[in-house]
């Protein structure tokens, strides 16, 4: 993970740092997790804004978010990326007949 990525990650709220002395960031086991977390959303599709609204939903035992609202949310950036696949095989089956 590139630190560019890391300092991206925690501008968006997405991961907490803590900071030293020194002004190095330090991260715990749970914020390596939270960065493949985060990769693995970003990888789907989803922006940083709905990743932002996941986290509180996805972590511990008790969800600290509106979790319903946000499923409704997820499930649309699943039905934008489904239709988007749609228009790519639609391509891809034009360029294979030509």
């Amino acid at each position: 993970m590139s630190t560019r990525a890391l300092r991206y990650y925690e501008e968006q709220g997405l991961l907490p740092a803590v900071r030293l002395g020194n002004g190095y960031r330090e991260y715990d086991q749970q914020a390596v997790l939270g960065v493949a977390f985060n990769q693995d959303l970003y990888s789907a599709g989803l922006p940083s804004e709905v990743i932002r609204e996941i986290l509180p939903c996805a972590g511990g035992e008790h969800p600290t978010g509106d979790c319903a609202a946000l499923h409704d949310r997820v499930r649309q950036v699943r039905d934008r990326l489904a239709h988007q696949e749609q228009l790519i095989a639609q391509r891809r089956e034009m360029l294979e007949s030509y």
